[in-house]
């Protein structure tokens, strides 16, 4: 056992400080270990919100010496030994208390997107696709809605323009059904104009803090950019439009047309 010094933000949306703590930590420890030794001992007042404690629930994220991670996820002996460790909420959502932000914006979002449509089944009743198009989507799957994506995307947190973006979060979620083998639903516009495409500037912050290691930028963002390109400034694109407007063979044989390009 060893003594670690702790500094942890306490407040409400009206204000808050910084709150310092010693600690006895054992080896093994993480974060989390150390807020609820805090809560037990020191302050049973302390907000904060966890489920899982095996980096699965996503509800444990912070913000540990201004990175944000998940606190049941990082342990101490990342830190240096003499280091304060710093633990805050996550700075793009609004505080209800102590670690605890209001996330709900984020569930806003997800009823927006039109949810998966499949095509009808092949004449025997089944449906076909090839694996490969399995695969892609299956890494989107792996996301546990921490958060942490939508915490560090600049055009949300430094430019607070949670009114024109859906954030990593939802792009990655539109990539799912949008690159789905069996979805009919024509999202493209939306994703342009609605959900706010244009306002990524792929610096890749929300692929880096991702704690599934979920290539949100180059496997989701840019494919769904690419696409918007596609149907809206490809000059061949631009004239199957006028000509087929959106009826469902347009879809199908854009979405085709698509995965050929890829």
């Amino acid at each position: 056992m060893s003594e670690r010094k702790f500094s942890v933000w306490k407040g409400t949306p009206e204000g808050g400080k910084l709150h310092d703590y010693s600690i006895e930590v054992d080896k093994g420890m993480v974060v989390l270990d150390v807020v609820h030794e805090i809560q037990k001992l020191h302050d049973s007042n302390l907000a904060a919100r966890w489920n899982c404690k095996a980096g699965k629930c996503g509800s444990c994220s912070v913000e540990i010496n201004g990175k944000p991670k998940l606190g049941c996820m990082t342990r101490l002996n990342e830190y240096g030994e003499d280091e304060t460790i710093t633990i805050r909420p996550i700075k793009t959502f609004p505080i209800i208390k102590d670690l605890v932000t209001d996330v709900s914006w984020n569930y806003e979002q997800n009823k927006k997107i039109a949810p998966f449509k499949p095509r009808e089944r092949d004449a025997d009743g089944n449906h076909r696709f090839m694996q490969r198009d399995v695969d892609r989507v299956q890494e989107f799957r792996k996301c546990i809605e921490c958060y942490l994506c939508q915490n560090v995307c600049h055009v949300l947190r430094d430019h607070e323009k949670k009114n024109k973006f859906v954030g990593p979060r939802f792009m990655l979620r539109l990539a799912s059904l949008e690159m789905h083998p069996l979805d009919t639903e024509n999202r493209i516009e939306d994703i342009k104009k609605e959900y706010g495409s244009g306002m990524c500037n792929i610096t890749r912050c929300c692929t880096d803090v991702c704690p599934e290691h979920i290539q949100i930028t180059d496997n989701a963002i840019i494919p769904l950019k690419e696409r918007v390109v596609d149907e809206y400034y490809d000059p061949f694109m631009k004239l199957y439009n006028k000509i087929f407007k959106k009826s469902k063979l347009r879809i199908y044989i854009i979405k085709s047309y698509l995965v050929t390009l890829r």
